[in-house]
């Protein structure tokens, strides 16, 4: 599920003082993403099919196309049934995932140092939930799994974090031979 307003709308609005002609509020539409499961040589490669993936279909009408036709299906058919239409689309997924970028420095609350961010859902239909936050200069993984499902969610949880190290270290490489070229 991805927003696809505009910033810069809200920002020349803001600047302009006038209100009358932006829609406020999230404009949410759905894109289908492929899930490969598949070991590369390169841990980032990975990343950056992923990542070319997810930047071409939110360019692409996709997005646009699955919001307007869920605003078309409200109208339509009522509350009811579009509430019925999208807890079907949702419970018929098998996994949901949600990467949040956060705060890049210490932050507190209430005069309290916040630790670390660990957003969860509880009660979502799906047998695996991701939800990636990252936090000053940290990621926190938390997963929600149905353990009918994906009964060894530890070796789960594990390979997550094998698979982030060996991201992390790709990454750092990188940034070592970006500098000395």
């Amino acid at each position: 599920m991805f927003s696809y307003n505009c910033v810069q709308t809200y920002v020349d609005m803001i600047d302009s003082g006038k209100s009358n002609d932006v829609d406020w509020g999230n404009q949410l539409g759905y894109i289908l993403l492929p899930f490969h499961l598949a070991m590369h040589d390169d841990p980032l490669a990975y990343v950056r099919k992923a990542k070319k993936t997810v930047d071409r279909k939110k360019s692409s009408l996709e997005v646009i196309f699955t919001c307007k036709m869920g605003e078309s299906f409200l109208k339509m058919f009522g509350l009811k049934a579009g509430a019925f239409i999208f807890g079907r689309m949702f419970a018929n997924t098998t996994l949901a995932f949600s990467n949040l970028v956060g705060p890049s420095e210490q932050i507190e609350f209430y005069g309290h140092p916040v630790v670390f961010i660990a957003p969860s859902v509880y009660g979502a239909p799906q047998a695996l939930l991701v939800q990636c936050q990252s936090y000053n200069s940290t990621i926190m993984v938390s997963l929600s799994v149905d353990e009918e499902i994906i009964p060894d969610y530890i070796q789960l949880m594990d390979d997550f974090v094998e698979s982030f190290g060996h991201i992390k270290d790709g990454a750092s490489r990188l940034s070592t031979s970006v500098k000395q070229e």
